[in-house]
């Protein structure tokens, strides 16, 4: 029981610590949508951006393939704790989604460039990286346990005595 439980615990740490790093290169690629400033506050300064949207789309791209890199890892590497490895990736991947948002949005990396169809004079400055789209969050969960599962099943069906055909030893 106490090796399933540190299995599980290991899979968790291994996946919120990649999640840093993950964050720290989504913050390097994803744009930021440009804001306007005025007297109450900032106001997205060009509506029709496409900035948030591409935010999400990176999000998910470097957790998804984040998700099935752990996914294999994790079934090539657990061979013998494949419960607690499976549970643990479905854990670490949404605290690790959750660590990847936090990181991304708290630190500004890469080039941030700022252009929009502002009012004459007004300031633009860039946003902070957000999720539109907060169904992203789970890529990296559902990417890794999916891998894992169809990594097992394709070893399964391998060994399978149903995959003989009847009268043939």
């Amino acid at each position: 029981m106490a090796r399933h439980v540190r299995a599980f615990a290991v899979t968790v740490l291994i996946l919120t610590a990649s999640a840093v790093l993950a964050g720290l290169a989504w913050s390097w690629v994803s744009p930021r949508a440009p804001y306007q400033v005025t007297g109450r506050g900032q106001v997205l300064a060009d509506p029709g951006t496409q900035a948030l949207i591409a935010a999400d789309g990176w999000f998910a791209v470097i957790t998804g393939g984040l998700g099935l890199a752990c996914g294999a890892l994790g079934w090539f590497l657990g061979r013998r704790h494949q419960i607690a490895v499976l549970l643990g990736l479905g854990a670490g991947g949404v605290l690790g989604a959750f660590v990847t948002y936090w990181v991304g949005s708290a630190f500004t990396l890469g080039v941030v460039t700022v252009e929009a169809a502002a009012s004459p004079g007004a300031t633009v400055v860039p946003g902070t990286l957000l999720l539109t789209a907060k169904g992203v969050l789970v890529s990296w969960a559902l990417c890794a346990v999916a891998f894992f599962g169809l990594l097992e099943a394709m070893h399964g069906y391998r060994e399978s005595p149903l995959r003989k055909p009847y009268g043939v030893g």
